[in-house]
């Protein structure tokens, strides 16, 4: 346990302050935190510039609680347990400063990111941000962050750290999740859930009711999460996009449909992309929770891999124009499929694709089959609590490289099984850069 020495009280004070039902986007990672027994905080640390005092920081934690509406945001529950937000206009949090002492800052500021993150929140009384400087010789050196996911999804935090650094006075967009919350209850709001439930419901009725083989290889803890690092996986999609003019996020979700197939053996493959709906008019530069999980069913056998990446493309269009829709009301749906189709339907599989756009040359051939042999793959974490049964995550990392993270329950996924899904996304990638016209092998 790290010890603070020092605390100091920061008062903050904004606009948009009420209360009223979570958004959709806001119930949605609500219903994650449930499921996972997680408020699923996002941590990071970092340096600070040289002759930082502790005022520099006080008033940059006093921004962003003042500026962002989510900041100021807590959670109260009805009798029957069901969240509302509470946006306050006003309130004091805490800057904490600790001492390194003869240890290393960064090593500090490290611990106490995870700290931070291990230690219980309470939704109700706390604020979501939690924020400390590391001082080291008398001079501040490290700032730690960790925030609630209900505070933003990782779009949202491009913006908020952006903003922090520039420190616009311009007024917030007016789709703050509570105005949001009313669109969504108004006529026009329920239309569109109503089509997203209908796109929804023909998938879920045409789908096959198993998307998993039986694991062969059970654990306790049987909750893991690995990552897998390629430097094959980024200039292989380059290549990709370059030669059939197919976007890079649905071609990687063509390849992440492609490499679940083989190794699952069933077809068509069923996924649930992330998608930002940031391009829903108003919400570009709105810090919240605003993304949600599509749902993508794609038919990738007895095609080359032009045809699926093309098949990709178009079915990916659809998926995100339906990814904004009410949780509640999805989950009564698929409650009532499942109960006139009379089997169980597995909706565990979760992609989310958090790259940035695709930069850099197109490489030799040669060049990207020498790439293939750096990949690096390791088991992170075994635990008892809960992560979903399938989720796959995937980021920039320096130097040209990909990673893929994955969260799995090895009671649904073996796993050899969850390696050689990373490590298949990698090779059906370099597969379809180096002949399109190859078939997938499904």
């Amino acid at each position: 346990m790290i010890s603070v020495a020092e605390r100091v009280v920061v008062a903050f004070s904004g606009a948009g302050s009420g209360t009223g039902p979570l958004s959709w986007g806001q119930q949605d990672i609500w219903q994650a935190m449930v499921r996972q027994r997680s408020w699923l905080p996002n941590g990071a640390w970092g340096p600070l510039p040289a002759g930082t005092t502790v005022d520099d920081v006080a008033d940059r934690l006093r921004y962003l609680m003042s500026r962002f509406p989510t900041a100021r945001t807590r959670l109260r529950f009805d009798a029957a347990g069901r969240p509302e937000q509470v946006v306050h206009d006003t309130g004091e949090t805490t800057l904490e400063i600790v001492d390194a002492g003869a240890a290393d800052p960064a090593e500090v500021a490290e611990a106490l990111r995870l700290q931070y993150q291990d230690a219980d929140y309470d939704f109700v009384t706390e604020w979501p941000v939690r924020m400390a400087a590391v001082r080291h010789g008398g001079a501040l050196t490290h700032l730690v962050v960790v925030m609630c996911h209900l505070i933003t999804d990782g779009f949202g935090s491009q913006v908020l750290l952006d903003e922090l650094d520039t420190r616009p006075d311009t007024p917030i967009p007016d789709l703050q999740p509570l105005e949001q919350a009313r669109w969504q209850a108004s006529p026009a709001g329920q239309r569109q859930n109503s089509l997203a439930l209908r796109h929804w419901d023909g998938i879920l009725r045409a789908m096959p009711p198993r998307r998993f083989p039986e694991s062969a290889d059970k654990r306790q803890p049987r909750h893991w999460r690995g990552e897998f690092t390629s430097y094959a996986l980024a200039p292989a999609l380059r290549t990709v996009t370059e030669r059939t003019g197919v976007g890079s996020a649905p071609a990687l979700l063509a390849v992440f449909a492609i490499a679940l197939a083989r190794v699952t053996g069933v077809n068509p493959v069923v996924v649930r992309p992330m998608v930002n709906n940031r391009f829903r008019p108003g919400l570009d530069r709105v810090v919240c929770m605003l993304a949600q999980y599509g749902l993508c069913m794609l038919d990738v056998a007895g095609a080359s891999f032009a045809e699926a990446l093309d098949r990709a493309r178009r079915s990916a269009l659809t998926t995100y124009k339906h990814a904004y829709y009410d949780p509640a009301r999805l989950d009564e749906l698929i409650a009532r499929v499942v109960a006139e189709r009379g089997d169980d339907l597995e909706l565990p599989c979760y992609f989310n694709d958090r790259r940035g756009e695709p930069t850099g040359a197109v490489p030799e051939p040669a060049r990207l089959r020498a790439a293939l042999s750096r990949g690096e793959f390791r088991w992170t974490t075994q635990q008892d609590v809960p992560f979903e049964p399938l989720i796959v995550h995937v980021d920039d990392v320096p130097g040209d490289a990909v990673r893929a993270i994955l969260f799995m329950d090895t009671h649904v996924v073996s796993p050899g099984d969850g390696e050689a899904l990373l490590r298949g996304l990698e090779a059906v990638a370099v597969e379809a850069a180096l002949d399109p016209s190859a078939p997938t092998g499904v």
